[in-house]
């Protein structure tokens, strides 16, 4: 009997849900490796987000038109809330990913996954100081933990590689995070009121039209010039680890639950580190692997307490 309930429909459900979690959570960290492949190829950064854009914005409305869900009645939605969609979108898709890619044009693929890795404790500050939450000791711990691993990786990579570049880099990877978390504290009410397949879609719809308006400006649209390598990895990031990694995430959130998904997505910074290494032929070392187990531990520990 024993053998049979293993495979019951709860069990089954819950197992898939953590494979969709982890397999998008991979997924999506293999975004810092096809990025600085681009790189490779003489891309900027505006120029290869605009052709992540062009692949992943299509796809996304095409899952929204053939969607059989609606979007809540009109009473509910307030002009407030369509500027929200497009304010968040633009934070959160547009710019944040922007600041991402310019710092990846600096750092390792695996520093810049461990300081964007960092989101949740910006989204644990800014409950803290502007929503009036008051901050646990263990959370503390998990902070102190987390910016400890930040800084071994951080000094590894100051020893490897030119400290000017270092520096740059992390620190636009940093806003990234911020912004992220700004981002993520601005949705919830959002996404309940047009459901997480309306709201992605309309946010990275407003995000694609702010990337393709600054691309504008930049250089008039001009990206038909690259090598072809530029447009297959701007099709790996924008497909794979963009709209397949966010709707496999999401699948997995709904059979096991967003907290349990968090804690399979910690897999993120590891993969990366492994597919640099295979890929970029970036170095592991010893301070990048103890930094990246105390940054695991501390956001292990606040998604834990959060549960």
């Amino acid at each position: 009997m024993k053998i049979f309930q293993s495979f019951s429909a709860p069990a089954l459900s819950q197992k898939i849900g953590y494979i969709l979690a982890f397999c998008g959570a991979v997924a999506f960290s293999a975004k810092a490796i096809f990025v600085k492949l681009a790189y490779e190829y003489e891309v900027d950064s505006v120029s290869f987000l605009a052709i992540r854009m062009l692949f992943a914005l299509p796809l996304y409305l095409l899952i929204l038109a053939f969607s059989k869900k609606k979007i809540p009645e009109r009473e509910s939605i307030t002009w407030l809330d369509w500027l929200g969609i497009i304010f968040f979108g633009l934070i959160g898709y547009y710019f944040a990913s922007w600041l991402d890619f310019i710092g990846l044009q600096y750092v390792t693929a695996s520093l810049e996954r461990l300081i964007l890795f960092t989101y949740p404790t910006f989204t644990l500050l800014i409950s803290v100081i502007f929503l009036g939450q008051k901050i646990q000791k263990i959370q503390i711990l998990a902070v102190l933990l987390t910016y400890s691993g930040i800084s071994l990786a951080f000094i590894n990579d100051l020893q490897l590689y030119e400290q000017k570049d270092v520096w740059t880099g992390a620190s636009f990877i940093l806003g990234s995070a911020l912004v992220f978390a700004v981002y993520l504290n601005g949705t919830g009410k959002l996404i309940q009121k047009f459901g997480t397949l309306h709201y992605t879609t309309l946010s990275m719809t407003a995000a694609g039209v702010g990337v393709l308006v600054h691309t504008y400006f930049y250089n008039q649209l001009n990206i038909w010039d690259f090598k072809t390598e530029v447009y297959s990895l701007g099709a790996l990031t924008g497909i794979f680890s963009t709209v397949i990694s966010s709707f496999m995430f999401s699948a997995g959130i709904r059979r096991v639950g967003a907290s349990n998904a968090s804690l399979v997505g910690s897999i993120g910074p590891v993969s990366t580190i492994i597919m640099a290494s295979i890929f970029l032929n970036e170095a592991i070392t010893l301070p990048q692997i103890f930094g990246t187990v105390l940054v695991i531990s501390g956001i292990l520990t606040l998604s834990i307490y959060k549960k």
